[in-house]
């Protein structure tokens, strides 16, 4: 099993062995049967963090408030990025106002901010919303 890839649920948090091949067939969590590709952003928090890092595919991180406008505006296109990226990159969203230490742990120092996880490694940031052919630009650069 070479090709398989571990990916922590989203829901559990549990690690999950998936064949490569079969990411694109719905593959569920073996502890809580929920969907471990959504196809839509999850919710990061402090408990979830270090579980989210350890998964071969990448994790891209969304870091907004909800009384920021641009982070507001930017949240259906990174919905849309969730939809299209499915099977090649996890995205997740972190409220900066509900985990202030996580986001503190992160260095954020404006909203909304991206970062990109490979390895459990931070690999690349960008601040400031993009548009959706922007964002998948910058995430081909980074090998997504």
């Amino acid at each position: 099993m070479s090709d398989a890839l571990l990916i922590p649920c989203p829901h559990c948090n549990g690690l999950n062995r998936i064949p490569a091949a079969r990411l694109g067939d719905a593959p569920r969590c073996g502890r809580c049967q929920q969907a471990v590709l959504p196809g839509q952003p999850f919710e990061l928090n402090q408990a979830s963090y270090s579980s989210q890092l350890k998964g071969d595919l990448p994790l891209l991180v969304d870091v907004w408030a909800s009384w920021c406008g641009p982070c507001r505006a930017f949240a259906p296109t990174f919905q849309q990025a969730a939809d299209q990226l499915s099977g090649r990159c996890r995205l997740a969203k972190l409220d900066s106002e509900a985990h202030p230490q996580l986001a503190g742990q992160l260095g954020i120092r404006s909203i909304p901010s991206l970062i990109l996880f490979k390895d459990g490694r931070e690999v690349a940031r960008q601040s400031g919303a993009l548009p959706l052919p922007r964002l998948l630009s910058w995430l081909r650069q980074h090998g997504i």
